[in-house]
């Protein structure tokens, strides 16, 4: 990994589009003129970021035994809030523009455009006039109860976190496990952000992958370096470049008043080096807190020692969205084939929306009955598409952008020997194959080890 990284085709620009135009993702609620960071994710979106998910929790549940899952409450008791310090210290400074009335970040307005001037920095502009910073709370408030009058106070969840932590007791009791262990979740959590941006990036709805490892104290310092190796691990394992992904160790001054250690393993985004996933040494602040604010004790008891203690907390903390958006990023390539440019997203197969793609090459002499046979025969075993709209290099190049990493096409050879062309997405190579022999060759090519064809452009 590396500070020094290639120069890429991609641009933010380029990927909103390509996501726009390829239904992965677009703005919500567009018909109504959309509102502030908010998206909603088409099909090709919604398969890919489930597949992100599913690759996560492989890598939580299926390939280890010393984590379980749960899924919390979006809303919570207000006490959970109130134990975890979110309703007092969960905010980011606010400063206003009483010239353009826009608000800004106050600990990010080196990044804001002024509002009269976006050649300017918020602030810098010939009639900037801004206000004093104020703390702003980031907490999607709302009311329980039939009538808002009389209903009750909650809240949106800001963090997932918080649902294992006030779940530790009950796990403990059915999970049979003894620190170190983990709970893990993803679910969606809310965020009032001051000045979100960026596309997917950073917005006020977004999905969390968070697991908490629950490690006896002496041994938090361990767990720690084993989980920022093995969180950076799983992002080389699934494509992204080596030189487009760092651990950034945070200094004294940057740590939460709770966290001991903490480092973010960052990508190099078309925006520039920002966060992927982060990784904390929390101690035992969270157990503790919710243990004084309810009553109940939140610890582990060791019968073979007869000892008790609060576990510290080790907490690797990613976002569903962010994570695809660093996919998509470091998928995105451009490439000139027959005097044209292709352009290719040339995902991890395990990430990919779809899988393989049918096209008949006509629409006549049976062919897309054929054609029909064999998707039908395929969708079994993975994620199949079929298409027969439009000239057979259109449907390859949609392919291709959508980032299907094989392409079977049926035309007159097949209706004669009964043989298909498999076409790869990143190398363009097309082979003959029995359509008998199809699916296991498909599944055996899926199961291989891939790395990005980027990374042999970058030192060929």
């Amino acid at each position: 990994m590396s500070d020094q990284a290639p120069a890429d085709a991609v641009t933010m620009d380029k990927l909103v589009a390509l996501c726009k135009r390829r239904g992965f993702v677009f703005p919500a609620s567009e018909i109504y003129g959309g509102i502030g960071s908010t998206y909603d994710y088409g099909h090709y979106g919604v398969l890919l970021k489930q597949n992100v998910r599913d690759a996560w929790w492989q890598s939580m549940l299926r390939e280890r035994d010393d984590i379980v899952a749960l899924d919390s409450a979006i809303i919570q008791n207000p006490k959970v809030w109130e134990a975890s310090g979110h309703l007092a210290g969960f905010t980011d400074p606010m400063v206003d523009c009483r010239t353009c009335k826009l608000r800004f970040r106050a600990d990010h307005i080196d990044q804001c455009a002024c509002g009269r001037k976006p050649s300017k920095t918020a602030g810098e502009g010939p009639d900037c006039d801004l206000t004093e910073a104020r703390d702003f709370n980031l907490m999607f408030e709302t009311t329980m109860g039939a009538v808002k009058e009389d209903g009750a106070t909650v809240y949106l969840r800001p963090e997932t976190a918080q649902g294992i932590f006030v779940n530790f007791k009950n796990v403990l009791q059915f999970a049979r496990k003894r620190p170190p262990f983990g709970i893990a979740q993803t679910g969606k959590s809310f965020r009032n952000e001051i000045t979100p941006g960026n596309f997917i990036f950073r917005t006020r709805e977004f999905e969390q992958m968070e697991m908490e490892f629950f490690v006896p104290p002496a041994e938090a310092d361990e767990w720690f370096e084993h989980w920022c190796t093995t969180r950076t691990d799983w992002y080389l394992k699934l494509g992204i470049r080596p030189s487009h992904l760092r651990l950034r160790v945070h200094e004294a001054s940057e740590l939460s008043h709770y966290s001991s250690a903490t480092s973010d393993i960052e990508y190099l985004f078309p925006i520039g080096w920002s966060e992927l996933e982060g990784i904390a040494n929390r101690g035992d602040f969270d157990l503790s807190a919710h243990a004084e604010a309810s009553g109940e004790r939140l610890e582990w008891h060791d019968p073979q020692r007869d000892e008790r203690y609060v576990p510290h907390v080790i907490e690797p903390a990613a976002g569903a969205d962010r994570a695809m958006l660093a996919f998509l990023a470091d998928a995105y390539d451009e490439e000139e084939v027959e005097g044209e440019i292709r352009t290719v997203l040339r995902l991890h197969p395990r990430l990919a929306p779809v899988k393989v793609a049918v096209l008949p090459l006509m629409r006549k002499d049976g062919q897309p009955e054929r054609a029909r046979e064999v998707f039908e025969d395929l969708r079994q075993r993975v994620n199949a598409e079929y298409d027969e709209g439009g000239s057979i290099g259109k449907r390859y190049r949609r392919q291709d952008e959508i980032g299907t990493p094989f392409a079977v096409t049926i035309d007159h050879q097949t209706m004669e020997d009964g043989t298909v062309t498999l076409r790869e997405r990143d190398s363009l190579a097309q082979d003959r194959i029995a359509a008998d022999q199809l699916a296991d060759e498909i599944d055996s090519r899926l199961r291989r080890e891939w790395h990005s064809p980027k990374l042999d452009a970058a030192t060929g």
